[in-house]
Parts: C-alpha cells; structure tokens; sequence
C-alpha cells in the first residue's frame, strides 16, 4: 500500500477489506479518496480470490460526505456508487461511527450495512443550503418513505436502531464494537461459502431497481448537485460551518 494511502487494502479468508483512511478530515468525499476507492474496489472485484469487500473506517467518522474544501465532481462520486452497485462480489459496509452527507450514499449503494452502537447518521445537505442530490439515487429505492422524507428535510441525527428501522443499515451491535463484528460473523461466513458466479448473479437482481434509478436519473441528479453547491445559499451554508456560526438563513 503506497505511503499516505487515503484507502487501505487488506485480504483474509477470502474477503477483503477497504478502509477509508483520511480521518483529518473525517474520511470526506475529496476527489483523491473517491480515486483510491474506486481503483481498490476496481483490483477487488478482478481478484478470483474475493467472495466479498468489506468497507470501513478508521477514526470516529466513517465518511463526513462532501469535502468542502475539495469536493469531488458529482459525476465521479456518481460512478464510485455505481459501481459499488455493479461490483460482481457483495460489498458490507462497517462503521463504528458517525455518517453524514454522501457517506450515506455509500451505505445505500452497499449490498450489506452494518453499524456499531455509537455511530450515529444525518442528512446534512438542507443546513448546508445544500440538496441531497446524489444519494436519493441508491437511498430512495431502499429507505422507508416516510422516514426518508423527515431527515431528508430536517437534518436531524438518528442512532443505529433508527437507521436500520428505516432501511439504511442491515444490522446494528447493540453493546460495543466487539459486539457488532460478532453479528457480521455469520454474514460474512455465509458469503464465503456461496459460489462466486452464483453471488455475482444473485447481486445483479438484488441491486437492479437501484442500478436502474441510476441509469434513469444519474445524469439530472449530478447536474442538480453541481448546481446547488454553486449557488449563493450553498457559499452561505459553507462558509457558516466553517466560521462556526448559524448560516443568515438560519431562525
């Protein structure tokens, strides 16, 4: 693994694990990250070897969305999630910590979610004067109606319970972390016992309707990105967080 890698790579029993590894700045979507993930998930889902990938984190975050500083284009994280979403081999995501923005487009692109007991999730875009453009691909299909609708406007932070409630995680360890690497235990095992053409099969019915909002709306929802994060309410949204004050919208 090269020196100042932003994605670690590691192979046991016949998964592989990617682990976003940026934590001073919260694992965030730069334009650099997104190319290591892409080229790792890549070389993953060409290895014979890989029944399946598991993406995680180091550091209390496992992705802050967006870089503010040096976001990557919408058109480059719309194809990191398709391909999440067309790798041949399942990909489980395992985060022990917080998930904001477009790092829940990663969980809904994820075949699999699972999430510790302190992390915790928000859809963060409206505070930023910002839309969750992106995402509503990959979530929408996946996430309850209702629920979607309610963070989706208001921001609001959720634990793991709420989130699996709704359709963003598979599964969540109640007690500590311990606990959530011993539910995936059989996940994990199932996995390796499938046969590789037969999970790449069943993976391309499981993700078709997702694959298929995408192919439909990927283009208008990548468009409607670049937009808001150039209007004059995003710079407002932004700079507040950054000078750590209430954006002028803001009541």
């Amino acid at each position: 693994m090269p020196v100042n890698a932003l994605v670690g790579s590691a192979h046991a029993r016949g998964i592989t694990t990617l682990t976003l590894d940026s934590p001073a700045n919260r694992n965030a979507l730069s334009a650099a990250l997104v190319g290591e993930l892409r080229a790792a998930l890549a070389a993953a889902g060409a290895d014979p070897a890989v029944r399946a990938v598991v993406l995680t984190h180091t550091g209390g975050t496992f992705c802050a969305g967006a870089d503010l500083k040096s976001p990557c284009d919408p058109a480059d994280f719309l194809a990191l999630l398709r391909e999440i979403l067309a790798l041949p081999k399942p990909v489980v995501a395992r985060t022990t910590g917080h998930v904001r923005a477009g790092g829940l487009g990663l969980l809904g692109a994820c075949d699999i979610a699972a999430g510790g007991p302190d992390s915790t999730y928000a859809f963060t875009e409206t505070h930023l004067g910002l839309a969750p453009a992106v995402i509503s691909g990959p979530l929408l299909p996946r996430l309850d109606p209702r629920a979607a609708a309610r963070y989706f406007l208001t921001a609001e932070p959720f634990g793991p319970a709420e989130a699996t409630r709704i359709g963003l995680l598979t599964l969540h360890g109640d007690t500590d972390d311990k606990d959530l690497t011993t539910a995936l235990e059989p996940v994990l095992d199932g996995l390796r016992k499938a046969g590789p053409a037969a999970l790449a099969e069943t993976k391309r019915l499981v993700t078709a309707p997702v694959r298929a909002v995408l192919d439909r709306d990927g283009e208008a929802l990548t468009a409607l990105s670049a937009q808001v994060f150039a209007s004059e309410e995003a710079r407002e949204g932004i700079t507040a967080r950054f000078e750590r004050r209430n954006p002028a919208w803001a009541q």
